[in-house]
């Protein structure tokens, strides 16, 4: 019977995958493993621990190999040019050696917590000599996860894993399966690593209905799948793997585990591209986000150059990036570059270009005028025209309020000078 046969007699049962009974391991060490040959034909193996084992997958890849638009090698360089720079960065590999990043992925029976989940993949892939070497620990039935747990944790860096949302999904699930057998295996070492989800939607939320990795790796890193089986059927297929010992599903459930950990590399080193600006095709909205990401993190020269670097032709990037660049020179006291900036986005927008960018402009203009020049007419005029812009916005009714209390105010200095200038003075 195909693969694909076996997965529609499966659909019935799609709703009680959780139901389904576990299968209780009644093989000893020495006694043969259901469908050795197959596994061995897959570079799979035999881990034991006593008298219970699990499944370990091996596959090599060539640092010129390319999954998607990069080589692997390309990721070695990238690493090394995180170490040249002087700047921080959430992503940087700085103080790290390419071999030291564990590309980390896991396929569990559900997308919720607790102990109800079970993991019964754990897959990494790291640089090893010339080469990157993937492998996936496999949980043959649910009462292997000593062994599982083990095998795993003799060879990964916990402080440097690089994932997809593993901050969120796959390090609570490591660790609540972790619990439940912390006595039989080594304790879990500290956690620190690289999330490239929300990176992800940092950058592309602008482009991208969703961030799922699937659509980051068709849409931006040139990753074609081809015969994928759909993650959601995954916990369907091991329950059937576990029921009858046939590896034919689970083979492929590795596989598509296999891709996701390929992609984390590849996505890793396109991100480190954009954001060590050596990405020649970066385009102005990813630059302009570039420069965001690393204002929000305090790095403000390298978010000045980022910023700066975006070209005329696209002016709503153009401006937004001025408007940023503005808010760092204030930060840095540099009053009269902010004010140049602002000033030209008042002057240059368009219908196109965000409100609240020309009114947060004209605002800043205000305080500016009023607080550091002492020119209070400039400053009425700035929040006159600021509050014509938000007029009939009912969703900027608070602004409006503010602004509101702004000229009420300056009014009332003007008027008090003015009202000084025309009493004669007692000699």
């Amino acid at each position: 019977m195909s693969i694909k046969n076996k997965l529609s007699r499966m659909k019935s049962h799609i709703k009680k995958e959780e139901q389904t009974p576990l299968v209780k391991n009644n093989e000893e060490k020495g006694k043969s493993i259901p469908y050795t040959k197959q596994w061995e034909q897959e570079n799979v193996q035999p881990y034991w621990l006593d008298e219970e084992y699990c499944l370990i997958r091996e596959v090599r890849y060539s640092l010129d190999y390319k999954h998607g638009n990069y080589s692997f090698r390309e990721f070695t360089h990238i690493v090394d040019e995180w170490n040249k720079v002087d700047y921080h960065h959430t992503l940087s590999a700085r103080g790290h050696q390419a071999k030291d990043l564990f590309f980390f992925d896991t396929e569990t029976t559900g997308l919720g917590g607790g102990a109800g989940n079970t993991i019964f993949i754990l897959g990494y892939a790291q640089l090893l000599e010339d080469e990157i070497v993937l492998k996936q620990h496999i949980l043959p039935h649910p009462g292997a996860e000593v062994p599982l747990f083990n095998s795993f944790l003799e060879n990964v860096d916990y402080r440097t894993l690089v994932t997809y949302n593993g901050k969120a999904f796959d390090w609570p699930q490591v660790k609540t399966r972790h619990t439940l057998i912390k006595e039989h295996v080594p304790k879990l070492p500290e956690f620190g690593h690289f999330d490239l989800y929300h990176g992800a939607r940092r950058m592309w939320k602008h482009r991208l209905d969703r961030t799922k990795l699937s659509i980051v790796e068709e849409e931006i890193l040139g990753v074609k799948r081809e015969d994928d089986i759909p993650g959601f059927l995954a916990p369907m297929i091991y329950f059937d793997f576990v029921e009858r010992k046939n590896p034919e599903g689970m083979l492929g459930i590795l596989k598509h585990n296999e891709i996701d950990i390929l992609s984390l590399i590849t996505l890793y080193t396109h991100l480190s591209y954009q954001l060590l600006r050596k990405d020649q095709k970066i385009s102005a909205k990813e630059a302009l986000e570039v420069g965001k990401w690393y204002a929000v993190i305090g790095q403000t020269e390298i978010a000045k150059q980022n910023l700066q670097s975006i070209k005329e032709q696209n002016k709503e990037e153009v401006l937004e990036a001025a408007f940023l660049l503005a808010k760092e020179y204030k930060r840095e006291k540099q009053f009269e570059d902010a004010g140049e900036l602002w000033r030209k986005i008042v002057q240059t927008y368009t219908k196109e270009t965000k409100l609240s960018i020309v009114l947060q402009s004209l605002i800043e203009l205000a305080k500016l005028a009023e607080h550091k020049e002492k020119n209070l007419q400039i400053a009425l005029s700035y929040t006159e025209r600021a509050q014509k812009l938000v007029n009939n916005q009912h969703e900027l009714e608070k602004v409006n309020e503010e602004l509101q209390k702004r000229r009420n105010r300056l009014e009332r200095k003007l008027h008090t000078i003015k009202n000084k200038s025309i009493i004669p003075s007692i000699t």
